[in-house]
């Protein structure tokens, strides 16, 4: 699924990011690009931020 329309960025993309150690959505901007234009997909960004940190938690 496209999370940022703007950069053309995947959920998967942003996954891997965050895997890689982006820890913010700043961060998940500058190493992607999904939320440097306008802005509209960094809900969603941290959103995926704060799953990947629910689910290592978890486990």
């Amino acid at each position: 699924m496209y999370v940022c329309l703007c950069q053309g960025v995947t959920s998967h993309v942003v996954e891997q990011t965050v895997a890689d150690g982006a820890r913010t959505s700043k961060e998940v901007a500058n190493a992607c690009g999904a939320g440097a234009d306008c802005g509209r997909c960094r809900k969603t960004v941290r959103a995926i931020i704060e799953a990947h940190f629910a689910n290592s938690s978890t486990g």
